[in-house]
């Protein structure tokens, strides 16, 4: 008889296919076009025919695999094969320019590509700077030269499970970028399943949510929800590329219950015209995950305004370090600039410039984080890894303050903090004050040289479509809500902020012109 110990945990995809193989997995509905629907034994005999080329090809647990394109099933269908291979699976961001995209698959270590058809012209450009691929196969269109069509791939191959392995399957997501080169953030396994339940009962998932992708499968936020719906049996309804209004129509035809978003798509979504958001019924959205970016108070608001008011909810967390701190529904307005407290399973404590535990309320310290989630290391960059971790926690340099009722407030990034006159100024704190301007669609505060006081408070200003907003307008607010010295010295407008796929401030490309010639800021 097998020791039933030492086998490998039964494949949770294939448990779904075998306990109710007709429920709708995967749904997909572009405009204009027919839908596509997948139940839980389709997707997985889909996934099972790539997994099983993957293997018969010889990419297995010791292989870094790599994927690019638009939201998808080809996209969510590598990404399981993957995790049943126990490989090292890779999202490319699809943004990137062909020099980005060169280091990432380089850097990767990738040997196999998986790519929309929409990406061959990426992957021809960049070709002579990856020479580590060993094979690029194209899903939804022609291949281009030297590549190989997904359908030829997978046709024939076997829809039975494919070989059980020991090694636990890898991802490894490039983090943004917002301070230079991206690292790929390295996690191994599902996570702690007790963690992961204690987060489902805490958001209040239920076992016939449907779950809606909001922004770039590629980005962990979205991709992480969205395995943590697969993963529970929920149905998925993937947006190709996210658009306010049909956002707004798969919610209402499919009754979407449960999705993940960063501030920008909602934003979008609150600032359409009433009468557009009139035509569609959204009372079905139970879970609303807020993330990737802080969600300012007034865009709190809005999003109240239009849904139901007990389903938002903020996390905190990080590709890095995983899901750290909720806030509940009934302490979103309450708490205003709250990230929560700390999420099951999750000890976070507050360091100064020393090592020294901050204790007292309202002092801030960096967040140090210890969680069963935490990646696993930096690829290529365990110096990083470790120059960040402190025992058993970890932190990836945001600033943040506790307060009498133990709710972690993030005030900044540290090394976006500005030290302006030898005191600590937290940007987060100032773009959440200029927000609440009428006028203000969004902001982005950063240093920028000061030769009296080494650094000034700056912000680049987004105004509302359609209004008009001047220099000493918005000085005037900030003076009416900030303390004098947190007041920008300095502004200009742009009609739209720089950002990653994710959400993102792009801050290191807003400062870079003020700081040529000066000393340089990460």
């Amino acid at each position: 008889m097998t020791d039933s110990a030492a086998d490998p945990a039964p494949d949770y995809l294939a448990g779904h296919a075998a306990s109710h193989p007709d429920k709708t997995a995967l749904l997909e509905l572009r405009p204009g076009q027919e839908e596509t629907r997948w139940s839980y034994s389709e997707l997985n005999q889909r996934v099972n025919r790539l997994a099983n080329a993957l293997h018969a090809r010889g990419f297995g647990p010791t292989c870094t695999i790599l994927w690019c394109g638009m939201n998808s099933p080809d996209v969510v269908t590598l990404g399981q094969a993957g995790r049943k291979l126990g490989a090292t699976t890779v999202p490319l961001n699809y943004r990137l320019s062909p020099e980005e995209a060169a280091y990432v698959v380089d850097n990767s270590d990738a040997t196999f590509a998986w790519i929309d058809a929409e990406q061959v012209e990426l992957f021809e450009a960049i070709s002579k700077q990856t020479p580590k691929l060993q094979e690029v196969v194209v899903f939804g269109g022609d291949p281009g030269a030297g590549m190989q069509s997904a359908n030829e791939l997978i046709d024939g191959s076997s829809a039975e499970e494919p070989p059980p392995v020991e090694i636990e399957s890898r991802t490894m997501i490039y983090t943004s970028g917002t301070t230079g080169h991206p690292k790929g953030a390295v996690r191994t396994g599902q996570g702690n399943p007790d963690q992961l339940a204690g987060m489902i009962e805490v958001l209040g998932y239920q076992p016939d949510d449907v779950y809606l992708t909001t922004g770039p499968l590629y980005h962990s936020g979205p991709g992480g929800f969205m395995g943590i719906a697969f993963l529970i049996g929920h149905t998925v309804v993937l947006q190709r590329k996210f658009d306010p209004e049909d956002w707004l129509r798969l919610v209402e035809h499919y009754g979407v219950t449960s999705t993940f978003s960063a501030p920008t798509p909602i934003r979008r979504i609150c600032s359409l015209p009433e009468e557009i958001k009139a035509r569609y019924d959204t009372s079905s959205m139970r879970v609303m995950v807020a993330n990737a970016a802080p969600w300012p108070y007034p865009l709190k608001q809005a999003y109240l305004g239009d849904f139901p008011d007990d389903s938002l909810f903020e996390v905190y967390g990080s590709t890095e370090l995983g899901v750290n701190m909720i806030l509940e529904p009934p302490d979103q307005l309450r708490k205003p600039g709250s990230c929560g407290k700390p999420a099951p399973f999750v000890e976070v404590k507050l360091l100064d410039d020393d090592g020294n535990e901050v204790t007292e309320t309202n002092v801030p310290g960096e967040v140090f984080v210890r969680s069963p989630s935490v990646f696993t290391t930096y690829h290529k960059a365990q110096d990083k890894y470790e120059e960040d971790t402190r025992g058993e926690y970890h932190t990836v340099g945001d600033v943040a303050y506790l307060d009498d009722e133990g709710f972690y407030y993030i005030c900044d990034r540290k090394k976006d903090m500005i030290i302006s006159g030898g005191v600590n100024i937290y940007p987060a704190e100032i773009e959440a004050a200029l927000e609440h301007h009428p006028k203000i669609y969004e902001a982005a505060v950063f240093g920028v040289p000061s030769e009296e006081w080494g650094e000034s408070v700056h912000a680049t200003i987004v105004a509302v479509p359609g209004e008009s907003l001047d220099g000493e307008e918005v000085a005037a607010f900030a003076r009416e809500h900030l303390a004098s010295y947190k007041v920008p010295r300095s502004l200009d407008f742009l009609d739209e902020l720089p950002k990653t796929g994710s959400g993102k401030i792009l801050k290191r490309q807003l400062r870079e012109p003020f700081w040529k010639g000066h000393t340089t800021r990460v």
